[in-house]
């Protein structure tokens, strides 16, 4: 679990997301943690289900974009929130998990994230450990 709480920085028109920790999956976690903080209240959101998947991405920056947009995509077609997120780099491989649940009564939907931009997009080490950051199209 990560160990960052997810911060924010200020952008025109859209939101700049960022995810830190101390290793570069933990810095997506934290990403994906600040996505789907803009959606809703995460813990309000119960993990009851699991959604797996794989990319393939030799670059860190794009790879970081794609498991944003591939989990917002998943979140849009299986009409679920999610909350919690482990993901897994093996080479070029990404091993991917987020938990949560269907949208309910009693979950407060926030601004809607379209997806994820190459705008402002950055994943490098920093000090003790890793920073990954975007903007979102909200």
């Amino acid at each position: 679990m990560p160990t960052e709480s997810p911060r924010y920085f200020e952008h025109d028109a859209d939101i700049g997301i960022v995810g830190r920790g101390s290793t570069i999956e933990q810095a997506f976690e934290t990403g994906a943690q600040a996505v789907f903080a803009i959606i809703t209240h995460l813990g309000a959101v119960q993990p009851t289900s699991t959604v797996t998947f794989e990319f393939e991405e030799a670059d860190l920056e794009f790879a970081f974009v794609t498991w944003l947009n591939v989990l917002l995509g998943r979140s849009h077609e299986l009409d679920m929130v999610f909350s919690r997120f482990h993901v897994q780099r093996h080479g070029n491989w990404w091993r991917a998990e987020a938990s949560g649940e269907k949208w309910r009564a009693g979950l407060e939907r926030g601004v809607e994230v379209k997806g994820a931009t190459l705008t402002m997009l950055s994943v490098k080490q920093t000090g003790p450990g890793w920073e990954a950051r975007c903007v979102v199209d909200v």
